[in-house]
């Protein structure tokens, strides 16, 4: 089916993730993705297709769809900033930084997750009452959150000590997943001071397993956001670098089918104050470089509205009554994403499961 591509190497799809493929100049994925439609339109049964390409969905088993040594969560989102300051200290503020660049930490690769796979709720330390004012006690985190976002999966490899722009990091995007970034939101609130958070993080990270392309995207890019202030040189954008992509997450209670509960949260990707080509910019600064299969996710994303939080801690403002608390065991996230007819992200779901006996 692709044996005439021009430049395609053979045995490129032969490989258990797609890291090989995803490495490739961005014109070879377009041109293999128009193959792919136009098969797909002139041959709707999908008899054609190569022996063994196709199979029923239900009797697929997906894995990650990657390859990843590095993985970076930023903090794009300036309403979930803002919010989950107030939940933490009663006041509406923002981290110095934020407003001159993404901000973000390294994450851990061993507990990427693919959607489908339950996440254990971790153990930890944590403040037993008020943090700073109780002591500190062990167990299993009380105040497990998800959190919804968005993530960029690097295609072209940058050289150490290379540097580029925000504009030119966009042919470094190979394509885009769903993420949840799982927290243990009593256990991160003690180890972040002052350090980044740690085991508030590891318990799992839930990928979804579909790859949309950044070609797919390229009808759904909108106006930038208004920034605070001008931004350096290396993180100017086009202003026209937001992605349009609707998300948003159902909490199905122990026993009900994943997908099928209240909607929690509806959000939207445009409404990020940075955008994940300026944070793969900012990334390649300090000269790290960028390998093929490295994640960087946005952070929570989240809107103004209550309805538009897209994690719990968001809810847990100081005086207010949450409409509900933080997870419980057997309880199922699902988020999904879609942009228009045909470009869907498909669900990213996760099962939290009690914690193991120590």
């Amino acid at each position: 089916m692709f044996s005439d591509v021009p430049g395609l190497p053979d045995g490129v799809f032969t490989h258990a993730t797609l890291n090989a493929f995803a490495a490739l100049p961005q014109a070879l994925h377009v041109a293999v993705r128009e193959r792919l439609q136009h098969a797909i339109q002139t041959d709707e049964t999908l008899e054609s297709f190569p022996a063994g390409s196709v199979a029923p969905i239900e009797a697929v088993s997906m894995r990650l769809p990657i390859q990843t040594g590095d993985f970076t969560d930023m903090s794009c989102s300036l309403h979930h900033g803002q919010n989950a300051s107030e939940a933490m200290t009663g006041k509406r503020s923002s981290p110095p930084a934020f407003f001159h660049m993404p901000i973000g930490y390294a994450g851990r690769c061993s507990s990427l997750d693919i959607s489908g796979t339950a996440v254990e709720r971790p153990l930890g330390q944590y403040w037993a009452g008020k943090p700073g004012e109780s002591e500190v006690v062990f167990g299993p985190c009380k105040k497990m959150d998800y959190e919804l976002e968005l993530a960029a999966i690097i295609g072209k490899p940058l050289d150490r000590r290379e540097r580029l722009t925000a504009t030119q990091a966009e042919e470094h995007i190979f394509g885009y997943v769903l993420l949840n970034d799982w927290s243990a939101r009593d256990i991160q609130g003690l180890e972040m001071i002052p350090l980044g958070p740690l085991n508030g993080k590891n318990a799992g990270t839930t990928v979804s397993p579909w790859v949309v392309t950044a070609d797919a995207l390229r009808d759904f890019r909108t106006t930038s956001p208004l920034r605070a202030q001008d931004v350096k040189a290396y993180l100017a954008d086009s202003g026209e670098a937001a992605l349009d992509i609707k998300l948003d997450v159902r909490i199905s209670p122990a026993g009900q089918e994943p997908g099928t509960g209240q909607i929690a949260c509806r959000s939207n990707s445009a409404w990020m104050y940075w955008t994940l080509a300026q944070c793969v910019a900012h990334q390649a600064i300090g000269g790290c470089g960028l390998r093929t299969g490295d994640l960087i996710a946005t952070g929570t994303i989240s809107g103004e509205g209550d309805e538009e939080h897209g994690c719990l801690m968001e809810f847990m403002k100081q005086g207010a009554r949450p409409p509900r608390g933080y997870l419980e065991d057997g309880e199922t996230v699902t988020f999904s994403g879609y942009c228009g007819d045909g470009v869907g992200f498909g669900e990213c779901t996760a099962t939290l499961l009690a914690a193991r006996e120590f």
